[in-house]
């Protein structure tokens, strides 16, 4: 799955945009491709991910004051 590099830009800059499906129709078909052939992105992606969902459990009560 890993490509190389020279052949698309890595999309790491837009992954957190992506995860909140926060970017245009055109981003995110380019950073939906580049996840299909680049496993280092595609590993950013999942973290990313998994953090988002793990935000989203906190209450305000949880935060610090």
């Amino acid at each position: 799955m890993t490509a190389d590099p020279r052949e698309s830009p890595h999309v790491r800059r837009l992954l957190g945009a992506y995860v909140l499906d926060a970017l245009t129709v055109d981003e995110t078909g380019t950073v939906t491709r580049h996840l299909r052939t680049c496993d280092a992105c595609a590993a950013d992606y999942v973290e990313i991910a998994q953090a988002a969902s793990l935000l989203a459990l906190l209450t305000e009560d949880d935060l610090p004051e």
